[in-house]
């Protein structure tokens, strides 16, 4: 698939970046001219992977959180959300619905939510090394890129 337009960006795990990723990647995505229905699902996602980054990733400590969203043809945006911190031993376990390693009020729903929200959905982690979040969506729409 041919990228026809990408950005990158950096945001330390820090709970107000999450929302400040969330209209990031909301913002870029609008070039597809997506429905509301479309962007509510794209900030949702983004919301949720974020979050696992700063709740799961780096627990305790402050780190890098890297995203990546491209525009593809035909009207996919495809997103990726990085992190470096702990990894996910068991990324079958983790992805059930209701798993949490964090406990209290987290309800292990991160991943459904993800999955329910977007068309396709991957994880890739290794222990000590970090994770990778990639989520697609086809917008419906039609669209043409501004030069």
């Amino acid at each position: 698939m041919q990228v026809n337009n990408k950005f990158t960006m950096t945001v330390l795990s820090r709970s107000a970046n999450e929302s400040f990723a969330r209209a990031c990647v909301s913002a870029f995505a609008a070039q597809l001219d997506p429905t509301l229905d479309e962007i509510s699902d794209i900030k949702t996602a983004v919301s949720e992977a974020v979050t696992n980054c700063i709740v799961h990733a780096y627990k305790n400590k402050i780190g890098n959180i890297y995203i990546t969203a491209e525009l593809l043809e035909p009207n996919i945006i495809r997103i990726k959300i990085r992190d470096r911190g702990c990894g996910i031993e068991n990324i079958e376990k983790a992805m059930e619905p209701l798993f949490t390693t964090a406990g209290g009020e987290r309800a292990g729903l991160g991943f459904a939510v993800m999955q329910s929200f977007m068309d396709a959905v991957s994880v890739k982690s290794a222990p000590q090394k970090g994770t990778t979040v990639t989520m697609s969506k086809k917008i419906s729409r039609r669209f043409k890129l501004n030069a």
